[in-house]
């Protein structure tokens, strides 16, 4: 099992995290700062299984010490010690499968709460109209598994689509049902406008953003550069009357959000720095992620929304996904119904996860 020490390292590493968090949920004053008890709740819920497999690890090696020292000792308990040796043995072996997806499958996203901004891409009208349909499979789909979801900001076009949305989505699974969306997405099908029955290409992209909570991201005030200015809305809707919209724009990375749904200043203050929030970390993740590149090139997408992920072919009535490339039923992923395709993709993404693990590339 010398080879595997590692690995075990990484869990006992992980296993000590989680009895930090123990205390630290423990003291009452955390109690007093609900968005801080929330983050150590989740992260103590996504720590738990490798906390107790380490400690059956534990258990087991002690057993295993213990066998030996009997077994070097000789005598009339030799005979049990050995059998006790293959039983441990037999048990840790069983373990390691287990531990090794634990690992690799650890996400520090998971039970995370998100952001999904969604925006048209090369294709005019058409490309607004793919959002559009891009925000009907998203939202049935996180109604079947039952997913809060709510519209923080839209640009709607005259022809029913969006040129941006973003969408809020909460709930335990919002991170590992989403986090294989982002990227650039593609449709080829003869719009309803098209006289001569040409087929046309239209894109749009999807950044899935998890939220931050404010002790994990300080965002200083002096560096914020705060614009309020009058909503505007389609087709002559009143809803410039006050000054309410918000423009926040981050100066030291250059990163601007703005809001103009709530009819309150201050609602939109919040909901623009929630994003504004979202979109930094996302900045730094991948700034994570660019550091640890031979290990994510082996994994499934990188997460950056020019990547070219998946193609919804009207005339061909399927849809690939060009990471791992699959096509699936059209009909079904309008629907909807993308259990097929996050399934697959997770797979893979473990696959290649463990490969690398095996390389010692992680």
């Amino acid at each position: 099992m010398g080879g595997h020490e590692a690995l075990f390292e990484r869990l006992a590493q992980r296993a000590e995290r989680y009895r930090e968090l123990e205390q630290a949920v423990a003291d009452p004053e955390l109690h007093a700062q609900p968005a801080r008890l929330t983050a150590a709740m989740r992260e103590l819920g996504a720590l738990r299984a490798q906390a107790e497999t380490y400690a059956q690890w534990s258990a087991l090696k002690r057993r295993e010490s213990e066998a030996r020292e009997v077994l070097a000792d000789g005598g009339e308990m030799a005979e049990l010690a050995t059998e006790e040796l293959a039983e441990v043995e037999q048990e840790l072996e069983a373990m390691l499968e287990a531990a090794r997806q634990e690992v690799v499958d650890d996400e520090p996203n998971r039970g995370r709460d998100i952001m999904l901004e969604l925006r048209a891409g090369a294709g005019g009208d058409e490309a607004s109209l793919f959002v559009a349909d891009l925000v009907r499979i998203y939202s049935r789909y996180l109604d079947e598994h039952r997913c809060k979801h709510a519209v923080l900001e839209v640009r709607p076009t005259d022809v029913g689509g969006f040129k941006e949305i973003i969408i809020e989505v909460s709930g335990a699974q919002a991170w590992d049902l989403m986090r294989f969306e982002s990227g650039g997405h593609r449709v080829q099908r003869v719009p309803e406008t098209e006289t001569q029955g040409r087929i046309h290409t239209s894109a749009a992209t999807v950044a899935v953003l998890p939220e931050a909570q404010e002790e994990e991201l300080e965002i200083l005030e002096s560096d914020l550069r705060i614009d309020v200015y009058r909503s505007s809305g389609p087709g002559g809707q009143s809803v410039n009357k006050t000054s309410s919209a918000i423009r926040i724009t981050h100066e030291p990375t250059g990163v601007t959000v703005q809001c103009q749904d709530e009819s309150s200043q201050h609602k939109n203050k919040s909901r623009a720095l929630r994003m504004l929030r979202a979109r930094l970390k996302e900045q730094a993740d991948l700034a994570h992620k660019a550091e640890q590149d031979s290990t994510r090139r082996a994994m499934i997408g990188s997460g950056d929304r020019s990547e070219r992920i998946r193609t919804y072919n009207f005339p061909q009535n399927r849809v690939t996904d060009h990471r791992i490339k699959t096509n699936y039923g059209l009909e079904q992923v309008l629907l909807g119904r993308l259990d097929p395709i996050v399934g697959d993709l997770r797979k893979a993404d473990l696959e290649r996860k463990l490969a690398a693990l095996d390389d010692g590339a992680m």
